[in-house]
């Protein structure tokens, strides 16, 4: 560090001896020193030292009122370690007790009076130097921290707007998908807003309920490889068209596996596991309980209900407490009891801080 930077640093010297402190001040003026404070009063270091914010002080070890370790006690709650206030102490004597005790106090070094006008100085810019080195460091961290926060803070954005976009493209893909049996999509929607509610009731984390919500939306994405004579028959399927229409699952995953994104992986788990059941007879490969993959048994108690509450192509939509009791009935058996009792709090009024699901497209 250049001299000139030295010199310019705030001493204050602290020594009740008037010879010592004159003696000091004029070493430290004759070395180019010229922002030097000098106190022969200990119980004024503390007012003076918040009003002059030294660089450094130079303090007497036995003084009367307050010694040099009462005047630390009283510093240390106003230099905290990060901070690196250097602290000569002045003493004819001192114990390895008191010495320690200094140290443990923020003292930084120690000169032995009668002092050598040039050890004094050079342990003086060799502590000045430390403190405004170690301030560069603290500058130059809180500038990497701001460049960290800041960086963290555009990728969250980034990351923010390629879920918005991936929401709104799921959205409009699962409208497409629904379109021959289901103009308006609503289905896909109604699925997804459940799903999203159910995942809140269970308590699981505010973004990953919201990721299950908008992955609803493609439960049936699969439905683009059924013909129009399944989706569209107006009476029950027979054990051949059902097995057929069985395929959705595997073709929906397939259609959106191999995926990077944390969104659509859950899709490609949601397409081939919502029509799993809890006790194992579902399909298409039969896992059961917890082997289910946990979007899919959420998903499979909200697409169970929308279907029996509304109408389709081969039925009438049931009333609707008639459809909650039939979940509830198949609570351990179709579905994952976890899952039915989220449902039925979400059906029950329960308080659930539900932000908007549906993506806002401009």
């Amino acid at each position: 560090m250049e001299k000139a930077a030295l010199r310019a640093a705030r001493l204050l010297i602290v020594d009740d001896q008037e010879g010592n402190v004159r003696l000091l001040e004029a070493l430290l003026r004759r070395a180019g020193y010229s922002a030097v404070e000098r106190l022969t009063d200990s119980r004024l270091v503390l007012p003076l030292f918040l009003e002059f914010a030294p660089d450094m002080i130079l303090l007497d070890l036995h003084m009367p009122d307050l010694d040099g370790l009462a005047v630390l006690e009283q510093l240390r709650p106003h230099t905290p370690p990060d901070t690196f206030l250097p602290i000569l102490m002045l003493t004819t004597d001192a114990s390895p007790e008191a010495k320690q005790r200094a140290l443990a106090l923020g003292a930084r070094d120690f000169v032995t009076k009668p002092f050598d006008s040039i050890e004094v100085i050079l342990r003086i810019e060799n502590l000045l130097e430390a403190r405004f080195l170690h301030q560069q460091l603290a500058a130059q961290n809180d500038h990497l921290e701001d460049l960290v926060r800041a960086r963290t803070a555009a990728l969250e954005e980034s990351q923010r707007a390629l879920l918005a976009t991936q929401a709104e493209i799921l959205d409009r893909l699962a409208t497409a998908t629904e379109y021959r049996d289901d103009a308006t999509g609503d289905h896909a929607r109604r699925v997804g807003d459940l799903a999203h509610r159910m995942a809140l009731a269970m308590d699981l984390p505010p973004d990953e309920a919201e990721l299950i919500g908008h992955a609803a939306l493609l439960h049936d994405v699969g439905k683009i490889g059924i013909p129009d004579r399944l989706l569209l028959k107006p009476g029950r399927l027979t054990p051949e068209e059902f097995q057929e229409m069985r395929a959705h699952t595997t073709i929906g995953a397939r259609i959106v596996s191999g995926s990077r994104s944390h969104l659509i992986q859950l899709v490609e788990q949601v397409a081939l596991t919502h029509h799993e059941r809890w006790d194992g007879g579902g399909d298409p490969s039969r896992p059961a309980g917890t082997a289910i993959p946990l979007a899919g048994r959420i998903v499979a108690v909200a697409d169970v209900f929308d279907a029996l509450t509304h109408e389709r192509p081969y039925k009438p939509a049931w009333p609707l407490e008639q459809a909650i009791a039939e979940i509830n009935a198949q609570r351990g058996r179709q579905f994952d009891p976890a899952a039915v009792d989220a449902f039925l709090r979400v059906m029950n009024g329960a308080p659930v801080d539900l932000p908007a699901l549906r993506p806002q497209t401009s």
